[in-house]
């Protein structure tokens, strides 16, 4: 768990590069003399978000993958069939059920206007 955290916080951008407009921040933005303060709390999530995307779609891949070779060496058995089917559904109803919860954010922050919560920019709502 902490090598997790630890990576988390690494991914996070030093500074210097890629941010657009007023609502990026960086390490420099949030740290008071080498030491992080809440305002780091955003970029954290970014990462927690972003690695748990990638994670997920990786998961999905493998168990479609995985259907996929379930359902050629099957030889025909109906059980193993059924249970390829049911993995196939599930993985792939997974990564609907993802893309839909960013889908729902997108439609969320347009309906009300704060579209600080795109880009986890928390310290600019208002």
């Amino acid at each position: 768990m902490l090598s997790f955290i630890s990576f988390l916080i690494t991914r996070a951008d030093p500074g210097g590069g890629g941010g657009t407009g007023s609502s990026y921040m960086d390490w420099g933005s949030c740290m008071d003399n080498g030491v992080a303060t809440l305002q780091c709390i955003p970029i954290v999530l970014k990462n927690v978000v972003t690695a748990a995307l990638i994670f997920s779609g990786t998961i999905a891949l493998i168990l479609v993958i995985l259907s996929g070779i379930k359902f050629i060496t099957s030889k025909g058995d109906q059980k193993q069939v059924d249970l390829a089917k049911r993995t196939l559904t599930y993985a792939i109803l997974g990564l609907i059920i993802i893309l839909l919860s960013f889908f729902i954010i997108q439609f969320v922050s347009f309906v009300t206007g704060v579209q600080c919560i795109n880009a986890f920019g928390f310290d600019n709502c208002g």
